[in-house]
């Protein structure tokens, strides 16, 4: 996913069902300049979504083992 999102950033949003983000990424793709940003905005997008899912497993894990 990681490669998906540095060569096309704005799919990288479109298949983690991100539809704004990813067209307004492909809004800044357009522009040669804009590629660089773009694809930083969707690695960054897409660790930052990896790491929310560990956060959200980890909860989850703590709470069974409360009860």
């Amino acid at each position: 996913m990681i490669l998906v999102a540095i060569i096309i950033p704005w799919l990288s949003f479109f298949l983690r069902g991100k539809l704004l983000s990813g067209l307004i990424c492909l809004i800044l793709q357009v522009t040669l300049i804009g590629w660089i940003p773009a694809v930083a905005w969707a690695v960054i997008s897409l660790n930052n979504d990896r790491a929310d899912t560990r956060v959200n497993k980890i909860v989850r894990a703590m709470k069974q083992g409360r009860r």
